[in-house]
């Protein structure tokens, strides 16, 4: 690499990005973006949802959405105009030479193959490993980026381990090489703040160990602090600040990034009073809940049981509450909104909704007992039907449930969308077409469509902007207020969990380490990792 193209690694020259849309209309997702970063730099990219920071930083890999183009501009890496590299040279220059972790660790990770396997498919693609060295490798990977027991981890699927478990292992994947750029986008939204702690220092040091020039995209103001010495602020596909991060933080000169700063979520908060109890009738019980899977231990072993996944959980919460559930990635938070949802089975002990089991998968639930019950999860884009635009997804609750015709169901999911600031046109649009926060707040909508009594949400706010956050949690409260909603909040965020909560749960490993009354729990806890989990926060 020639001097000039390491202080010039990162080139992006007066770029524009745009999207086909319906009637031959293009829509500008990146507008005249330009900056420099030399090897080795560190730069934070932040905005609002839809701003264009993904697009932006995977224009540095090469990667374009369905139905985007570069309109203008170039990008270099190295010395390497990407955008005119043949396909070939751009798979070998992204295995080897740039990593992306992405928000959705789901998206990347091949479903039916086994952890293990994929790692090790990896290592022959883009190193000399072979054999058990290779396999080594794989274990010393998961072991850097905090995974607990590698050799079990191995022999599961993406879906027999957590959000947070999965981000990890894609972690793991970016590094198996050495790649002079590493773009992180949004990679530890699924983490609790204590092991997001123990991420962001490992990918310090293993982006010194290979000198490699570190993008990081965030909604997360905090994070990016920890992690970068250069900001960039977009919103509406352009820069709109750009500078040193201790310059902009502490004399931001654009009203936008005034308004990001401000709204920065402050543990001491206690944020708006939420609903009181309907204590009228019975909410959600949960008694002597376990559950374990099954899984093989090693790539290629049998089936054997593991240690419970959750260990005789007890919970209740009256109806019109709010029970917040907080804990690490793996500690069983979403393996209990999944049993309460019907989305897994087979579990012992009790969970009961206003005197009703909530037994065994939904599917085998009655229609109208899955109607009262609907689910948010963590990963949007997993969970919404890539082939129907989102009228079809937005509209089917209301015509399943309600018999609704199709004009009156998308009248009532226009008063959704606003309620969610998304315009009625994106009922036109598919869900790839639209970013991360968007594609969150339609699965909101899709739930709310069906009229729940129960919401459960896991992790919905992980994805979205600190704005944002505060909108969606705000509509949230309201919506919970007009129609008296039961929640089960799942979240790694205890400025979030604190926002919305009557009542926190703290799990750690399976096992519930506290419960009680949101102000006992946030300002005097008695255990241990409560403490920690506050102090990181």
């Amino acid at each position: 690499m020639t001097l000039t193209s390491k202080r010039n690694h990162i080139l992006i020259d007066q770029l524009d990005i745009s999207y086909r849309a319906g009637g031959g209309r293009e829509l500008p997702a990146v507008q005249g973006a330009s900056l420099t970063l030399a090897r080795g730099d560190t730069l934070g990219i932040v905005g609002e949802s839809g701003s264009g920071k993904s697009t932006l930083a995977r224009a540095l890999l090469g990667y374009m959405r369905s139905g985007a183009r570069v309109a203008h501009g170039r990008v270099m890496v190295g010395g390497t105009d990407v955008f005119a590299l043949p396909p070939k040279g751009l798979r070998q220059f992204r295995g080897k030479r740039a990593a992306l972790v992405p928000q959705n660790p789901l998206s990347s990770l091949t479903p039916h193959m086994k952890i293990g396997h994929q790692l090790l498919e990896l290592i022959r693609q883009h190193t000399d490993l072979r054999g058990p060295e290779a396999l080594a490798r794989v274990v010393w990977l998961l072991k850097r980026t905090g995974l607990p027991d590698p050799g079990t981890i191995v022999g599961r699927y993406p879906h027999e381990i957590s959000g947070g478990q999965r981000q990890r292992v894609v972690i793991a994947a970016a590094l198996i090489g050495t790649p002079e750029l590493i773009i992180l986008d949004e990679p530890t939204t699924a983490l609790d703040k204590t092991v997001e702690a123990e991420v962001l220092q490992l990918v310090k040091e293993l982006q010194q160990e290979i000198d490699a020039t570190l993008i990081y995209v965030s909604h997360d103001l905090h994070v990016i602090k920890a992690m970068c010495a250069k900001v960039a602020v977009m919103r509406a596909g352009r820069i709109v600040e750009y500078g040193r991060l201790a310059r902009v933080f502490d004399a931001p000169e654009h009203p936008y990034t005034h308004q990001l700063i401000a709204s920065i979520p402050r543990i001491s908060e206690r944020g708006p009073e939420p609903p009181a109890a309907d204590t009228s009738t019975t909410g959600l019980v949960i008694r002597d809940l376990s559950f374990r899977f099954e899984t093989a231990r090693g790539i290629f072993a049998r089936k054997k049981t593991t240690p419970p996944t959750l260990n005789k959980i007890s919970l209740a919460i009256d109806r019109g509450q709010t029970i917040g559930i907080v804990g690490e990635s793996g500690s069983g938070k979403s393996t209990l909104a999944n049993l309460i949802s019907g989305v897994i089975g087979g579990h012992s002990g009790e969970i009961t909704f206003d005197g009703v089991a909530l037994d065994g998968k939904a599917v085998t639930r009655p229609p109208a007992l899955r109607r009262r019950v609907q689910v948010v999860f963590q990963d949007p884009l997993s969970s919404l039907n890539p082939s129907q635009p989102v009228r079809d997804i937005l509209t089917r609750p209301r015509e399943l449930y309600f018999g609704e015709t199709r004009p009156a169901a998308q009248e009532a999911v226009v008063a959704l969308l606003a309620e969610m600031d998304l315009a009625p046109d994106v009922l036109g649009r598919f869900p790839r077409e639209l970013s991360g926060g968007q594609q969150q707040r339609i699965a909101i909508c899709r739930a709310l469509a069906a009229e729940p009594e129960l919401l459960i949400c896991d992790e919905v706010t992980s994805a979205l902007d600190v704005t944002i956050q505060n909108k969606v949690l705000d509509m949230l409260l309201r919506v919970q207020r007009q129609r008296g909603l039961t929640c089960v909040f799942i979240s790694h965020d205890l400025s979030v969990i604190g926002k919305v909560s009557h009542k926190i749960a703290v799990l750690q490993r399976g096992e519930l380490k506290e419960f009680g009354q949101r102000n006992h729990v946030m300002h005097a806890p008695k255990h241990a990792y409560t403490g920690a989990l506050l102090q990181h926060a």
